[in-house]
C-alpha cells in the first residue's frame, strides 16, 4: 500500500524552478503507487502563529480562520511530508515559514507522519547559501521525530528552464519513489 504524502510548497511564482523540481518528485512518488497532494502555500490565506496557545486548549484547533485549517487536516492524514521553497536570503520563503510556524498547533496531538524531505532551488551557486534552510529542516524533523527520506538541492538557477536536463530533476524523481 503506497504512502499519502503532502508537499508543502513555497514558491511564490507558478511554474518557476521549484515546481519543477515538485512534478519530477510527484512523478516519481506516483510510480510507486503514492498518492500525493500538493499544496502550493504561497497561494493561499495563511497568518502568523499568534502565540496565544489556544491550539493547545481546544484540541488543536487554531484561533485564526484562515486557509492554514485545510493543511492542518491533510496533515493529520499524511505518513510523509515534503516541504519545497526556493531560497531567499539563506532561508526558506515567508511564505512556506507562515505554514510552518502554524504546524505548533499539532505539537500536542501530533500527526501520522513518519517521513520528511526538503526540496529546494537557488539562485546562488555556492552550497552555503542553503545550509542554514537544510539545518533548519533537519533540527525540525529531529524535533518532530520524522525520518529524514532527503534533501534535493539545485543551485544556480535563474531562470524556469535552467533546470532541464539537470540530474537534480532526476534525484527528486528517485525522492519520490523511495520515500
Amino acid at each position: 500500500m503506497g504512502k499519502n504524502i503532502l508537499i508543502l510548497s513555497g514558491s511564490p511564482r507558478k511554474g518557476a524552478t521549484t515546481d519543477s523540481l515538485v512534478g519530477a518528485f510527484i512523478e516519481g512518488a506516483r510510480s510507486a503507487g503514492n498518492t500525493v497532494t500538493n499544496v502550493r502555500v504561497a497561494g493561499l490565506k495563511i497568518g502568523g502563529c499568534l502565540g496565544c496557545n489556544h491550539c493547545f486548549e481546544d484540541e488543536s484547533q487554531c484561533v485564526q480562520k484562515d486557509d492554514m485549517a485545510q493543511i492542518i487536516d491533510k496533515l493529520k492524514e499524511s505518513d510523509a511530508l515534503v516541504f519545497a521553497s526556493p531560497i531567499y536570503f539563506f532561508g526558506l520563503t515567508a511564505q512556506i515559514k507562515l505554514a510552518i510556524d502554524r504546524t505548533y498547533a499539532l505539537l500536542r496531538e501530533g500527526t501520522p507522519v513518519k517521513r520528511a524531505a526538503l526540496l529546494l532551488t537557488c539562485g546562488a551557486d555556492s552550497p552555503d547559501v542553503t545550509e542554514p534552510a537544510i539545518a533548519m529542516f533537519r533540527a525540525m524533523a529531529n524535533y518532530q521525530q520524522w525520518a529524514e527520506a532527503g534533501v534535493v538541492v539545485a543551485h544556480g538557477l535563474h531562470k524556469p528552464d535552467d533546470l532541464k536536463g539537470r540530474p537534480e530533476l532526476e534525484q527528486a524523481r528517485q525522492l519520490g519513489v523511495n520515500i
